[in-house]
């Protein structure tokens, strides 16, 4: 017996690995996507298709832990400080995209007298969210997360996690208004509906603060990669334990966890380990989406099934359009943004089961709410391709350039804008081999005019800094324009590379505070210099002479460095009244006249 029921999960794994290793590189061969790729692989091997997978709804359990570790991947590269300077168009972009897109759907429910205002209010809700596990890993795919579109359609996707707490508390209360319910849906729901999530929440964030790291350390000194990678997956499985329990989404608080390890010295590590499972599990997630595309459902009711994806891609399409141009985004990233969330999202499917069972919805219009979901997720992929074609901002790609090559006792330009330029030029004339990279192909076509070697590539990234040959390089230099970015590197490189040489240029005064947390080597706030420099230029024109010039520009520097380092510990504030501080005129030696 348990002979037969290993062999038959073999098989059914198998069967899934098969249809992934098919469908997915044929499906990229024609540039489709691999999400249309594992889709296409579900709708064949499931129920619906050839039904060589069976159990469709426990391998569909399965599959979330690979939308719970995706989350968790994602808030691994968001620190809680990042969220928070997110928080306008997470609470004010995304809340008004919930509000506007459920209000309009839960509407023309009613006038269409599909359902009852009850639930006609649970289900324009639940189709206001989009899916979090397409909409993100189409981004990853296209290398768009960190773009600004792709920071507004996160912002968007982290209120829609968020407001799961009160429409998850919310069905009972509905169901007990609806005619369908009758009495007695709400009974035992009440206060601490709310309470029980908000309490597993804050427990969360406590021991993620102040536990989580300290085990870390405890596992990594063990030596054992093994008893590393099963504590990160640990963290996860507890984590999405507690908030399930907490009937809180299980992406929402692997996020969570995610964010609070964002700061630590292990997270890179912990990414790695993590990475293997969460993209298998997260492909079979979107073949479970497959299997649920009841062909049959979809035949008898093909109108209204195709009617209703399109309409609801349609609606939400729009509403994100002008939402986010609303926001002051540009034509480009509206349409973008728009495509990536127009479908419904895996949220929807536990939303219409909890219906069911409160008798808001009848099995047949659940199955087909779940058929338009599903539809409309399944056009994700070639929307987006298509929007992309139509949104065409001139910007170069870059796919012919060459990526970075490792070099040995050289030095790294990361950036070749205003200041790598400069820096470059000079350290290669002095002898020194330089590796220089950048992500922008205009700045890389426009050195090669000049004779100049870039190397195409991301340089926040760490692998990218490691292919370009970090661990044997004499020094990397950060010239970045994007300050996110050379915080990431710094931050990246220090943990990975502990002895390298970090050179950081601070955009601005801010800045250097915050890269000053990160321990570079040196920092170099851009402007300082020829600031400094202009000064000298002027005091010279005026009649000045060059030691009372050296010594006003030595006053400066000390009450500036002052000045910084009170910032540092008591804020921006801290200071200021050192700028209006009169410089000391400096003593002439005896017999010189003014």
């Amino acid at each position: 017996m348990a002979a037969g029921g290993e062999s038959d999960f073999l098989i059914q794994a198998a069967t899934y690995l098969g249809a992934a290793v098919i469908a997915v590189p044929i499906f990229n061969r024609f540039k489709l996507g691999s999400i249309l790729g594992y889709l296409a692989a579900g709708v064949a091997v499931g129920p619906f298709g050839f039904n060589l997978l069976h159990m469709q709804e426990g391998v569909f359990h399965i599959a979330e832990l690979g939308v719970v570790l995706f989350l968790f991947v994602i808030g691994l590269e968001l620190s809680l400080s990042r969220l928070w300077s997110m928080r306008q168009q997470i609470f004010g972009l995304g809340a008004a995209q919930v509000a506007v897109t459920g209000v309009l759907i839960a509407g023309l429910f009613i006038l269409a007298d599909v359902m009852p205002a009850p639930a006609a209010v649970i289900a324009g809700l639940s189709l206001a969210f989009s899916s979090t596990a397409f909409a993100l890993q189409l981004l990853k795919d296209r290398g768009e997360f960190n773009t600004s579109y792709g920071k507004q359609s996160f912002s968007i996707l982290l209120f829609q996690d968020l407001a799961v707490i009160p429409l998850l508390a919310a069905i009972p209360f509905i169901a007990s208004l609806s005619v369908v319910a009758g009495a007695g849906a709400g009974e035992g729901m009440g206060w601490a509906a709310v309470a029980k999530p908000v309490g597993v929440l804050v427990a969360l964030i406590i021991i993620g603060r102040y536990g989580l790291d300290r085990a870390f350390h405890i596992v990594a000194g063990s030596g054992s990669r093994e008893a590393f990678a099963a504590t990160a997956l640990l963290v996860v499985a507890l984590t999405a334990l507690a908030v399930s329990w907490a009937g809180l989404s299980m992406a929402l608080g692997a996020f969570l966890a995610g964010a609070l390890l964002a700061e630590s010295a292990y997270r890179h590590q912990i990414e790695t380990d993590i990475e293997p499972f969460r993209g298998l599990l997260l492909g079979l997630f979107f073949i479970s989406i497959g299997m649920r595309l009841d062909l049959a459902v979809i035949a008898a009711s093909w109108w209204m099934v195709l009617g209703g994806a399109a309409g609801l891609v349609v609606i939400k399409a729009v509403l994100l359009y002008a939402l986010t141009r609303a926001a002051k985004s540009t034509h480009n990233n509206a349409l973008k943004t728009a495509a990536v969330l127009s479908q419904g999202g895996e949220f929807a499917f536990v939303v219409i089961s909890l219906g069911v069972d409160a008798l808001l919805f009848t099995n047949g219009a659940a199955t087909l709410l779940s058929a338009i979901v599903t539809i409309s997720m399944a056009s994700t992929p070639l929307l987006v391709m298509a929007v992309h074609r139509i949104a065409k901002s001139g910007a170069d790609s870059g796919e012919d350039l060459e990526g970075p090559r490792g070099g040995h006792d050289h030095v790294i330009i990361a950036g070749f804008g205003r200041v790598g330029q400069i820096v470059s030029q000079v350290l290669r004339n002095s002898g020194v081999s330089v590796t220089a990279i950048d992500r922008a192909p205009a700045h890389i076509r426009n050195a090669q005019r000049f004779g100049f070697k870039v190397y195409f590539g991301d340089a926040s990234r760490l692998d990218v800094l490691m292919t370009a040959g970090a661990m044997d390089a004499s020094a990397v230099l950060l010239c970045m324009d994007d300050t996110q970015a050379v915080n990431h590197a710094v931050e990246a490189l220090r943990a990975a590379v502990p002895n390298l040489t970090i050179i950081a240029c601070a955009h601005d005064r801010t800045h250097e505070i915050e890269l000053a947390q990160l321990g570079p080597d040196v920092i170099i706030r851009e402007t300082l210099e020829s600031s400094v420099l202009m000064a000298r230029e002027a005091l010279t024109r005026m009649g000045h002479d060059q030691d009372e010039i050296d010594d006003y520009v030595e006053q400066f520097r000390t009450i500036d460095r002052e000045r910084l380092l009170a910032q540092r510990d008591y804020g921006m504030e801290a200071g200021k009244e050192l700028l209006h501080q009169p410089y000391a005129r400096p003593e002439k030696p005896s017999g010189e006249h003014s």
